[in-house]
C-alpha cells in the first residue's frame, strides 16, 4: 500500500497567496474556455438586462401618457397627431395600425365597412409590439438554463485535474490539489453568477411584458368602441 504523507499544517504563506487572481490563473485550455464562455454569457446578459429595463420603463411611462391623451380626445385625427409625441409607447403603435386601417376604409368607402378587418389589424399590431418587447428575452432564458451546466462541466474538470495531480505526486499536500479545486470552485461560482440574475430578470421582464400585452388587448377594444361611436354613432 502506498504511504501518503498528509500535510495537515498548511503554511501561512500559502494562505496569503490563495487569492482570486491566483486561483483563476491557469494555462490549461479547458478551464480558460469555460471561464471565458461564462464571462461572455454574464456580460451579454447584464447588457440585455440594462437595455430591457430601460426600454420597458420608458414603454410603461409612455403608455400611461398616451392612454391619458386617448381617453381625453374623441377625434382619431387628434389622437394620431398627439401619438407622435410617444414613440416609446406600444399602445401608440397599436393605435397607428388601427388608424391606418380606418383611414384606408374611410378613404375607399367613405365609412367603416369591415370591423372584422379592423380587429384583425389591431391584433397584428399587438403581435408586432409583443415581438419587439420580447426581443433578446431568449438569451436570458438560455443563460439561465445553460450556464449552470457549463459551470458544472468546469467543476468536474477541475476535480478530475485535482485527482490526477494527487495521483501523480503521491502526496495529499494542498499545494498539489489546490489549483484543480480552485478552478472547480471558480467554474461553479461563475456559472451561478451568470444563471441566477438571468433567471430573476427573465421572470421579472416576462411578467411586465404579460401586463403590457393585456393592456394592449384592452386598448384594442377601446379603439374599436371609439371607432364605432365615431362612424356609427
Amino acid at each position: 500500500m502506498t504511504d501518503y504523507n498528509v500535510d495537515v499544517n498548511v503554511p501561512s504563506g500559502l494562505l496569503l497567496q490563495v487569492d482570486f487572481w491566483e486561483m483563476v490563473k491557469t494555462k490549461e485550455p479547458i478551464p480558460l474556455a469555460v471561464m471565458g464562455i461564462l464571462l461572455v454569457f454574464s456580460l451579454l446578459s447584464w447588457t440585455i438586462v440594462y437595455s430591457k429595463w430601460t426600454t420597458l420603463r420608458k414603454a410603461r411611462a409612455a403608455n400611461r401618457n398616451f392612454l391619458r391623451t386617448f381617453r381625453k380626445t374623441e377625434k382619431l385625427d387628434a389622437i394620431a397627431a398627439a401619438g407622435q409625441q410617444y414613440p416609446d409607447a406600444p399602445l401608440a403603435a397599436v393605435f397607428d395600425f388601427g388608424y391606418d386601417e380606418v383611414s384606408r376604409q374611410v378613404n375607399s368607402k367613405g365609412r367603416i365597412t369591415n370591423f372584422i378587418s379592423l380587429e384583425r389589424t389591431l391584433q397584428v399590431g399587438v403581435s408586432e409590439e409583443i415581438a419587439k418587447l420580447e426581443r433578446s428575452m431568449n438569451w436570458l432564458a438560455t443563460t439561465a438554463s445553460v450556464t449552470p451546466f457549463i459551470g458544472l462541466f468546469g467543476t468536474v474538470w477541475g476535480i478530475i485535474n485535482a485527482f490526477q495531480a494527487l495521483g501523480l505526486s503521491g502526496s495529499t499536500s494542498m499545494r498539489v490539489v489546490a489549483p484543480g479545486i480552485a478552478n472547480a470552485l471558480i467554474a461553479t461560482a461563475l456559472g451561478l453568477a451568470a444563471a441566477i440574475p438571468a433567471a430573476i430578470f427573465y421572470n421579472h421582464f416576462g411578467h411586465t411584458i404579460k401586463e403590457m400585452t393585456a393592456r394592449m388587448e384592452d386598448f384594442s377594444l377601446e379603439f374599436l368602441n371609439l371607432t364605432e361611436r365615431t362612424f356609427e354613432g
